[in-house]
């Protein structure tokens, strides 16, 4: 079920970018002289190879980890200079493995998105619960409020761990693999939801993707990395093509229209099988070149018919 917001203003515009960052881990360097700008509304998603750097970036945009060189600005102002609270008021990060609390309900772990809005010893207010609780309805969990999370399916939890990172009311939201060990249904699903969440309250929505085809349907916008560097960006449709494929995951494929959303899909072709996409290719032109010899003979006959 779709959740319609039109009693919900749009959220603020806000403006995230990186200037020639670096950063890693334990002195190990993963991602090198990265330079982006997140498109302000609009779902991104980050795609690439294992180990290309795709959750490092992702980190870094999002506070958790501190470049070594280069600035993160959040509207202008670079974001290790900001007060964590108001950081987490704006920006809010579902990580790709959260850690789950033993024996916590549905509705006590969303509430925690409430954190950054809480003062230190202040108890919660009728907007913290207005929060929780509509999270909870945007991700159709309502009903599962008392409910322990050991409980659920895989689905169900990754919608609650996404209702807990609506209820933190963050404009700009980073999903590190939403839809990993998902069976395709689910996939779906949340993918469905976070366009709900993107097209009725102008959320800024930025994930890292392993499918190549999901990425391409779901984000208007797309950041392929190779070994720790940008390696092209753009839409959809100015990324994902043949050489693209072939450079950035080293796969050779076909690329084609997605018959459900226009949008560019790959075919890949594996050993066994590029024989024959060679000599599907070669009979695609051939029937080609036969059709354009065929109309020229058509269109020479038709003339001299007429003369």
């Amino acid at each position: 079920m779709a959740y319609h917001a039109s009693a919900h203003p749009l959220t603020p515009v806000h403006t995230l970018a990186a200037e020639r960052i670096s950063a890693g881990y334990d002195n190990r360097i993963i991602l090198q002289d990265v330079s982006l700008e997140i498109p302000p509304g609009r779902i991104s998603a980050i795609i690439g190879a294992n180990a290309s750097g795709k959750s490092t970036l992702l980190k870094t945009l999002a506070r958790i980890i501190r470049p070594v060189s280069g600035t993160v600005l959040l509207d202008g102002r670079p974001i290790h200079r900001l007060p964590s609270r108001q950081f987490a008021r704006i920006v809010g990060l579902l990580p790709q493995s959260p850690i789950v609390p033993e024996g916590i309900s549905v509705a006590d772990l969303v509430g925690r998105g409430r954190f950054p809005h809480q003062r230190m010893f202040g108890g919660w207010s009728r907007k913290d619960y207005e929060a929780v609780a509509e999270a909870m309805d945007m991700m159709n969990i309502t009903e599962l409020a008392n409910a322990n999370i050991d409980e659920l399916s895989g689905g169900q939890r990754q919608r609650v761990w996404i209702a807990m990172a609506l209820a933190q009311q963050t404009d700009i939201l980073f999903l590190d693999e939403p839809t990993t060990f998902l069976d395709i249904t689910y996939q779906v699903e949340i993918l469905d939801l976070l366009t709900d969440l993107n097209r009725t309250l102008g959320k800024t929505i930025v994930m890292v993707l392993h499918d190549i085809n999901l990425a391409a349907r779901y984000a208007d916008y797309l950041f392929a990395m190779k070994n720790g560097r940008l390696a092209a960006q753009g839409t959809p449709s100015e990324v994902i093509t043949r050489e693209t494929v072939r450079d950035v995951f080293g796969l050779e494929c076909a690329v084609i229209p997605d018959p459900v959303s226009s949008s560019p899909a790959i075919v890949p072709i594996g050993r066994h099988h590029a024989a024959h996409s060679h000599a599907a290719s070669g009979s695609a032109t051939e029937k080609a070149a036969n059709h354009t010899d065929g109309s020229r003979e058509a269109a020479a006959a038709a003339e001299i018919g007429h003369s």
